[in-house]
């Protein structure tokens, strides 16, 4: 090419002189016919020493290489290619060549400094490869674009179930968040996209660390992965790992159900139950009843039948109240033997309606063992009023109305009524009181038992009384209940037990010689302290074991005939003396009764009360058949109850061999029984005879 100016010469102008990369013109023969100034440049020769020279001349290096085989295939095949080609002095140049019609034109682009950053690049992302392989999680390497430049083994393999599972698997190139939001929920897609991005944008505050747990359909079940990325300073990539928690997060799952459910039963427990009635209670347009089902006598049946069949009763019990209640409400077990039902949208009607329906369910046995056993359940239901918005304040509610029908009876409902609460904290009142030590507030009254033949004073019952600080003296109906349920009745029992005997020895030492009564609960039994704790009172107060008597209940020794037995039959041997109180209240057999080793039996009130309604009636002397069977079988009849003239007739009509009652003697304080004692033998020593001619005067 040529510039002409007028008047000047014309100058030859190379238009690639400009241009930083080396470029060549080869004719067919390999002879050079142009270079540009670069060329000078790099081989350091002027163009004169290099144009029309072989080029293998020039660039001897060049002999053999690939880069020549590659220029002979362009020439050939008119085909242009682009090789990379490095030096003996360690320079890497891209060269492109193509065919013309004079020959070959070859560019040379020097690319050592990019070759070098790119092996300086691959290096690292050979390190990092290393070290990515060594870790145990499924981890990617993400460019600031959000493209997986790099995968480890785990990766790989995590790829390949991803695969079968019908996802597409992310591989080197791929949109990283494209591929992972796959199988996500929408929130945990919204999540993980922001804060991946927020990463690589390098506007996360704090320490460029994002972490975040996730569900993940990648599975017949579902999977449960933990996924933490860090940013990677300087480059702007991001470190991205995948951690499968899927058993911790089962192990979690799983203790968060036990934590809320019964193992037993697998019904909610009483946390669980707590947190679903505050929710109802917290539903102002869905007032809630709460029914509290209390077994009835399930201690025996578990004693008797064993525990592993207990277990299973507990089971059907369960399984029946979820069959029985209507859609939506709630079975839980509290604890033991004791159920809850939370009847949505109910009120104190058709809570009483459930509670029935409830009840009646228990009238089909349940079979456990192949054996049909009968269950019946006490049940208090609380409906939900305005000011309750408390689930302890219902629960409480509802648990007093069960008490209420265990105390009338088995197999009851009864409904929540505002007085129960005052109950209620009765007994927590007394509870409390027990616990710090009430013991010492106990006193014991004592009511004499005479002959009827004779009148003569043969002992007395001891009778528990509270000395109350506020409400003055209380019968034990008052708070043995709540003593039994609270653990306290066994350790007052032994403290009556020592006070009792100590005091009859100590009659004795002056005179008064009379056999002590003391009454035994059914706890004792289950204890198996009875024994000990007898013998260790005898021991301390010196009082001779035929001096005292055991006074148990029929319905007590029915609970576990078995393990009162051997006990009774361990005291009695050692000369303790043994009554069966109040006979005719319970249902236990009187086979079973006679089978222990009984020397008295004490006829309750109630039937002394029925024979004399039978015998106005004209119907028999039923009082003298009970005592004449007693008699037979060497037993000593005690009549209880004793308030009127008739009363006394009748019993000694009957054969009683003892009495007590208000028209004898009404129960006094240890100190006023050798005063009522001297009373009598000043009138003769017939208590029976000074009692009429006091209620005649």
């Amino acid at each position: 090419m040529h510039t002409s100016v007028e008047g000047a010469t014309t100058v030859p102008v190379d238009p690639l002189a400009t241009v930083p990369d080396a470029v060549v013109h080869l004719d067919r023969g390999w002879h050079i016919t142009y270079v540009n100034s670069t060329v000078v440049t790099v081989v350091g020769r002027p163009a004169e020493r290099i144009v029309g020279r072989p080029a293998l001349d020039v660039f001897p290096h060049l002999q053999g290489t690939v880069l020549q085989r590659e220029l002979h295939a362009v020439a050939v095949h008119r085909r242009p290619a682009v090789v990379e080609y490095h030096t003996p002095d360690g320079r890497w140049f891209e060269v492109r060549a193509s065919a013309e019609d004079h020959g070959l034109v070859v560019v040379f682009r020097d690319v050592t400094a990019a070759r070098r950053r790119s092996d300086r690049q691959e290096a690292r992302l050979q390190h990092m490869a290393a070290v990515l392989d060594a870790l145990p999680s499924a981890t990617v390497l993400v460019d600031a674009d959000g493209r997986i430049v790099l995968v480890n083994r785990r990766w790989k393999l995590a790829s390949e179930v991803v695969q079968r599972s019908g996802l597409r698997p992310g591989r080197i190139g791929d949109d990283y968040l494209t591929v992972m939001t796959q199988g996500m929920d929408t929130d945990d897609r919204r999540v993980v996209a922001e804060g991946v991005r927020g990463l690589l944008a390098g506007t996360v505050a704090g320490a460029p660390v994002f972490t975040h747990d996730y569900a993940h359909q990648t599975r017949a079940e579902p999977g449960w992965f933990r996924l933490q990325a860090s940013r990677v300073e300087g480059v702007g990539q991001v470190v991205i790992t995948h951690t499968d928690i899927t058993a911790q997060v089962l192990v979690q799952e799983t203790l968060a159900w036990r934590a809320s459910h019964d193992d037993l039963t697998g019904l909610p427990n009483r946390a669980r139950l707590l947190h679903v009635i505050g929710a109802a209670l917290a539903d102002r347009h869905n007032r809630p009843a709460l029914l509290f089902l209390d077994l009835d006598g399930f201690k025996t049946v578990n004693d008797s039948l064993g525990h592993e069949v207990g277990d299973e009763l507990l089971r059907q019990v369960g399984n029946r109240l979820v069959e029985e209640v209507r859609p939506g409400d709630t079975v839980g077990r509290l604890g033991a033997d004791q159920f809850l039902v939370l009847a949505r949208d109910c009120d104190t009607a058709e809570a009483a309606a459930l509670a029935v329906q409830l009840q009646q369910s228990f009238s089909r046995p349940f079979v456990a063992a192949g054996l049909p056993v009968p269950l019946s359940a006490s049940i208090g239901v609380a409906a939900a009023t305005p000011g309750v918005h408390q689930a302890h304040q219902l629960l409480s509610d509802a648990d007093a109305a069960a008490y209420a029908a265990k105390a009338s009876g088995r197999d009851r409902v009864h409904l929540f009524s505002p007085g129960l609460r005052e109950a209620a904290r009765w007994r927590l009142d007394v509870a409390n009181r027990l616990r710090d030590g009430a013991v010492d507030q106990f006193v014991v009254h004592y009511q004499p038992l005479v002959r009827v033949d004779t009148g003569a004073i043969e002992g007395v019952e001891a009778l528990l009384r509270w000395q109350h600080p506020e409400r003055g003296l209380l019968a034990p109906d008052s708070f043995l209940g709540v003593a039994e349920e609270t653990g306290q009745l066994i350790p007052i029992t032994r403290w009556l037990l020592g006070e009792t005997t100590r005091q009859a020895a100590a009659w004795a030492t002056e005179g008064l010689p009379l056999r002590m009564s003391v009454n035994i609960s059914a706890r004792h039994f289950s204890a198996e302290t009875l024994v000990h704790d007898v013998r260790v009172a005898l021991r301390d107060s010196g009082l001779p074991p035929e001096d005292l008597v055991l006074e148990l209940t029929e319905t007590s020794v029915a609970e576990d005939p078995t393990r009162a037995e051997d006990q009774l039959a361990v005291l009695r041997s050692s000369g303790v003396r043994v009554a069966i109180d109040d006979f005719g209240t319970g249902w236990s057999s009187l086979a079973q009764l006679l089978a222990l080793p009984i020397a008295t039996l004490k006829i309750d009130r109630s039937l002394l009360t029925a024979a004399a309604r039978l015998a106005a009636d004209g119907t028999g002397p039923v009082l003298a058949a009970i005592v004449s069977l007693a008699r037979t079988l060497g037993i000593r009849s005690v009549a209880e109850g004793v308030e009127t003239a008739e009363h006394l007739e009748m019993v000694r009509a009957a054969g009683c061999d003892l009495a007590q009652g208000y028209l004898l003697a009404r129960p006094m304080p240890a100190e006023e029984v050798p005063r009522w004692a001297s009373r009598v033998r000043e009138a003769g020593g017939d208590s029976c005879a000074l009692a009429l001619r006091t209620r005649a005067g």
